[in-house]
């Protein structure tokens, strides 16, 4: 690798590592649905939306875990989460105020209470449609 590359690419990573949001890097790496929540509701920022990546991330992963929830539910009871109602303003306002309320636990026992609480739609399902086995 040339002096150049090697000078260019050093620079690039040192100016992403003190970028605003050079903190959010060990969340991808550790998964932001069980990292601490203490140190996860002072990252989100209900107000900039999907632009921030804290909250872009945990808007992702509450949509994949709230998806398997629902497979789930449908292989046990024929019910699923209407995920419509999930916006990212939901979403990140939900976990921050539970994270908020409960800074030793986990952003998935947010999801988790609010899967078991919410309205669940009756659904036509085949139970055994879905076999991860093979």
């Amino acid at each position: 690798m040339s002096r150049v590359i090697r000078l260019a690419f050093a620079t690039t990573v040192i100016a992403l590592v003190n970028t605003p949001y050079g903190w959010a890097e060990p969340l991808v790496t550790q998964g932001i649905g069980t990292s601490n929540c203490g140190r996860l509701a002072g990252d989100l920022r209900p107000g900039e939306g999907l632009s921030n990546p804290v909250n872009l991330m945990l808007f992702s992963w509450v949509q994949g875990y709230v998806s398997a929830a629902n497979i789930s539910l449908l292989e046990e009871q024929s019910r699923h989460v209407d995920m419509s109602a999930l916006d990212e303003t939901k979403i990140v306002n939900m976990v921050m105020t539970y994270c908020k309320a409960n800074p030793n636990k986990k952003p998935a026992a947010a999801i988790d209470e609010f899967v078991r609480k919410t309205a669940k739609i009756k659904t036509k399902w085949e139970a055994g449609t879905i076999n991860w086995g093979e």
